[in-house]
């Protein structure tokens, strides 16, 4: 039996042996366009090796974390209150120094400054003399050695020699471990029965010494015969 198979008919497919004699040959491509078709192509290698350069040289020069950097802002707000305190402080012989007490404190650590309501403050000298303030307000430095005293200020100062030595003003000024007490603003001293009035003073105690500035007057105690 016969079997007849039938395929379809498969297209033309040039073939190229290379170029037939006599054909001219293809003209070579300037080097200008050769130039502009190699850029094209390495172009993106191109800005990933110039993006990887930049990396490297940002990454050397950036200072490390290990150096000084700049200091937090000070902190203004209080880190701690205290009500009805009492604040002692003593020398390395464990003897009684400074004795601060009052109504209400407040501590800000970023300047290290105290700030008190209705304080009474006792300081004891090396030598044992006793100094007391009081005020309606103070602000004070961390250690306790220099302290403002607003609103009905009085320092009272005895040095066991003689009637102590009383200042009352707005504003006062002590320095305790200079034993001295400043003032700018109207002040009343009075030692006995004597009395003077000021509109400012420098006392040092180390020096014996009391200096009223501005207009001023006293009174004093007549002499005894």
């Amino acid at each position: 039996m016969a079997v007849e198979l039938h395929l379809p008919d498969l297209p033309e497919v040039p073939i190229s042996l290379g170029p037939a004699r006599g054909a001219l040959p293809r003209p070579r491509t300037p080097w200008h366009l050769r130039l502009r078709d190699a850029l094209s192509s390495y172009l993106p290698l191109l800005l990933m090796t110039l993006l990887a350069l930049a990396t490297w040289w940002l990454v050397k020069n950036t200072p490390s974390g290990g150096g000084s950097a700049e200091a937090p802002p000070q902190r203004l707000d209080p880190d701690y209150t205290m009500t009805g305190f009492a604040i002692e402080r003593f020398t390395a012989s464990g003897r009684l120094r400074l004795r601060i007490e009052g109504e209400r404190l407040r501590h800000f650590p970023g300047t290290d400054r105290i700030e008190a309501e209705q304080v009474r403050i006792r300081a004891l000298a090396p030598d044992g003399r006793v100094t007391l303030a009081s005020a309606a307000r103070a602000i004070s430095n961390g250690d306790g050695s220099e302290i403002q005293l607003v609103g009905g200020a009085q320092v009272t100062s005895d040095d066991g020699e003689g009637p102590p030595i009383e200042m009352r003003g707005e504003f006062l000024h002590a320095f305790l471990v200079e034993e001295r007490v400043k003032t700018h603003l109207p002040v009343v001293v009075r030692r006995g029965t004597m009395e003077l009035r000021a509109a400012g003073l420098d006392y040092d105690h180390g020096k014996r010494r009391l200096d009223l500035q501005g207009p001023m007057h006293g009174v004093f105690p007549p002499r005894a015969r």
